[in-house]
């Protein structure tokens, strides 16, 4: 299972301003990732929060990129991708993957990576967050997002 040797993370987000840039396909799992988002910000301190929904993980990047300008401090990026029988899959995943960094590494901006690649609908359920699951990527992307943007405070 994945998750296994994640950090235990104590974080004081007091004071930080973050976006989160949601997909809306896969609605109930999209749900349970948003809301184990700011379920994690909320319990770091952090209030000034922003969600922006986008059609699919493909318009990530590009949100992600305009939030990254507006002086946010993280930006946290959730979607679901399914594997279907088409290489489409691959194309989408690859495209939010390197857009997302890109949108990183060029802003200087965190980018909480919680856009799920899964074979079928019960992994992205699995890992939603929701009651029964046994991850919660929401929570993680954005517990990242705030961590990097403490660590990169004092750069």
């Amino acid at each position: 299972m994945s998750g296994a040797g994640a950090p235990s993370l104590e974080l004081d987000g007091r004071g930080l301003r973050v976006t989160i840039v949601a997909a809306s396909w896969h609605t109930v799992v999209m749900d349970g990732l948003v809301a184990g988002a700011e379920r994690a910000l909320a319990e770091a301190g952090v209030h000034d929060v922003r969600l922006v929904r986008v059609p699919g993980s493909f318009e990530l990047p590009v949100a992600a990129a305009r939030v990254a300008r507006g002086g946010v401090d993280a930006v946290v990026a959730l979607g679901v991708i399914i594997r279907g029988g088409t290489p489409h899959f691959d194309y989408v995943c690859s495209a939010a993957t390197t857009g997302l960094t890109d949108v990183a590494v060029r802003s200087g901006v965190p980018v909480g990576f919680g856009v799920l690649t899964c074979d079928d609908e019960a992994q992205a359920l699995d890992r939603s967050g929701l009651p029964g699951a046994r991850e919660d990527k929401g929570a993680e992307a954005a517990q990242a997002a705030v961590a990097t943007a403490l660590a990169l405070r004092g750069v």
